[in-house]
């Protein structure tokens, strides 16, 4: 059911659409407009994803886990595959992607779902190496100290080294 709706329902209410548009305002007056919400679309795909990709990076920094930047991520790729198909009906959706408060609608929806579960990591996270850590308070985790004694034994073995 799916396919049937991508690749014969959408390209048929598409067609409609723009035959009723060009109808409507002329057919070069359609076609700007189909190319110009691709021009604007673009523009906005490029800005929402450079910001969303910055939070990424300081969510990570933080030590913390960017599942909403993924998903807004994941959004505005969507968006941008959708801005760049010809078409109305396209467009509106791109563009409804593209609107923050429309996907955090959308990400509580499918958290509710079952079909996107959002973790919220506390005691876990990254760190800047990329290594994974716990924080200090977590009972499983046993501080210590450690030194690497095959270094040491190498460094003895080749004598002093000349500089």
């Amino acid at each position: 059911m799916p396919f049937f709706v991508l690749f014969v329902a959408i390209p048929l209410l598409e067609l409609t659409v723009f035959v009723y548009s060009s109808r409507l305002i002329g057919l070069g007056t359609t076609l700007l407009l189909c190319l110009l919400t691709a021009l604007i679309g673009g523009g906005m795909v490029r800005h929402q994803g450079l910001h969303t990709l910055m939070n990424a990076r300081m969510e990570m920094a933080r030590g913390g886990v960017p599942s909403r930047e993924m998903f807004d991520g994941l959004c505005i790729v969507a968006a941008g595959a959708l801005l760049m198909t010809p078409g109305f009906v396209t467009d509106m959706i791109g563009f409804l992607l593209l609107i923050p408060p429309v996907r955090d609608k959308l990400r509580d929806r499918m958290a509710k779902s079952g079909r996107f579960e959002a973790h919220h990591y506390s005691s876990e996270g990254f760190s800047p190496e990329g290594r994974i850590f716990r924080a200090a308070n977590d009972p499983s985790v046993i501080e210590g100290e450690y030194e690497d004694l095959d270094e040491q034994t190498e460094d003895k073995k080749s004598g002093p080294r000349a500089s």
